[in-house]
């Protein structure tokens, strides 16, 4: 038990990032790419976004993307806080308005694909901030006739004040788009995020109630026979959580969504017919998802295996050092000491880990979340701010 423990997990967090970089390098499968202006709807489901909405839309309208190729969908999902009203104000300004019945989200986007009339159908978040070349950048891979969506690379804005859940965050998002990178190298990112991705409008599916909609939709181009690559020039930025309890009950939702989800695409785990893909996608949204449970077959085996030799010895110790570093950090997650790496990463470990046992739990027992209100913790105008300054930079830079 100890060893199979132990396979999986190396497999899992070693051998497999190493084997997706290895074959991005000896078998590159390259993509076109060309300045193109495809007619463009960006679409946003919304509820009770009041807080973050109109900044949203003032970022959209500045996008660097000719104002007749861009359609701006709002889909307001049932808001009672003032989101409609705000959204009526730019209503000159070309932007369309479904004032929706709460329903959730996946009848709020549908009901936006509906009234799309863009070739490219671009999805975005409330809080998220488009860099001003984002869309640009995005529809560039849909010059070649084969990708039939593009991910765009999400990036948290630096926040000093965040502890080590936040910032671990921001630590897994910089080897996500090392991954995503050389995974659209060599054929498809496994999936989109759904701060910022786009798909071509006749491949868009009806999104079925209770599953990640960035991952149900964007998995489907690969399902009809098209590719998903990686746009790492087209950059949204988001405010990283100031709250490890709301980030808990986020990770959780998005983990139980997700696990639904992928049983809904188990046909995408068929290798026969999607190749290595089948194998990235079951290590990444299925054994990371479930690697709390050889994590603890190892905890629990190695000090009954103390007296077989000094590995289980050293094995023991290790687990005991990096889960009380782990403990630790997040016993400090609100002091300047809780973002140094030593506790930072065991922190966000453990974090991640227990909420995908929790969301693992929920998938098997058959609980789902179809619904659920949005929650932000950070000041809008501060997050705002932070944003125009990493734009700002990042635009500098590029």
């Amino acid at each position: 038990m100890f060893w199979s423990a132990v396979g999986t997990v190396v497999t899992t967090y070693v051998l497999f990032p190493l084997f997706v970089l290895a074959r991005a390098r000896l078998h590159p499968r390259p993509h076109e790419s060309a300045e193109i202006t495809p007619s463009v709807t960006l679409i946003v489901a919304a509820h009770n976004e009041a807080a973050d909405i109109g900044a949203k839309l003032e970022n959209i309208l500045a996008l660097d993307y000719p104002a007749d190729r861009l359609q701006v969908v709002i889909a307001s999902d049932g808001s009672d806080d003032g989101t409609d009203e705000i959204v009526r104000r730019f209503a000159r300004s070309g932007v369309q308005l479904l004032s929706l019945p709460r329903a959730g989200k996946a009848a709020a986007l549908n009901a936006a694909a509906a009234v799309a009339e863009g070739e490219i159908l671009v999805f975005s978040d409330a809080n998220s901030i488009y860099a001003e070349d984002a869309v640009r950048a995005l529809v560039k891979p849909f010059a070649d006739p084969t990708v039939g969506g593009v991910a765009g690379d999400q990036r948290y804005v630096d926040d000093l004040a965040s502890g080590p859940v936040s910032s671990g965050e921001q630590g897994y998002w910089d080897f996500d788009r090392v991954m995503k990178r050389a995974e659209s190298c060599a054929d498809n990112v496994i999936s989109a995020t759904g701060a910022i991705y786009a798909v071509r409008a006749r491949l868009f599916g009806q999104v079925p109630e209770g599953v990640t909609d960035d991952f149900y939709t964007s998995t489907g181009v690969i399902a009809e026979g098209f590719r998903l690559v990686f746009a790492p020039n087209a950059v949204a930025f988001e405010p990283v959580a100031r709250s490890a309890n709301l980030e808990f009950g986020r990770k959780v939702r998005v983990m139980t969504r997700g696990l639904r989800a992928v049983l809904l695409r188990r046909a995408l785990l068929n290798p026969r017919r999607h190749g290595l893909y089948s194998v990235q996608l079951f290590a990444h949204k299925v054994l990371r998802r479930v690697m709390v449970f050889p994590l603890a077959a190892i905890a629990v085996t190695s000090p009954l295996l103390w007296r077989r030799g000094v590995l289980y010895r050293t094995a023991t110790l290790l687990q005991a050092g990096f889960y009380g570093l782990g403990g630790l950090g997040m016993m400090l997650s609100h002091r300047q000491v809780g973002r140094r790496k030593i506790l930072m990463l065991p922190a966000f470990f453990c974090f991640v880990n227990a909420a995908a046992a929790r969301a693992t739990w929920n998938a098997v027992s058959g609980r789902r979340i179809d619904r659920w209100e949005p929650q932000r913790t950070v000041d809008p105008e501060a997050a705002d701010e932070r944003a125009s300054k990493t734009v700002a930079a990042e635009s500098a830079d590029r």
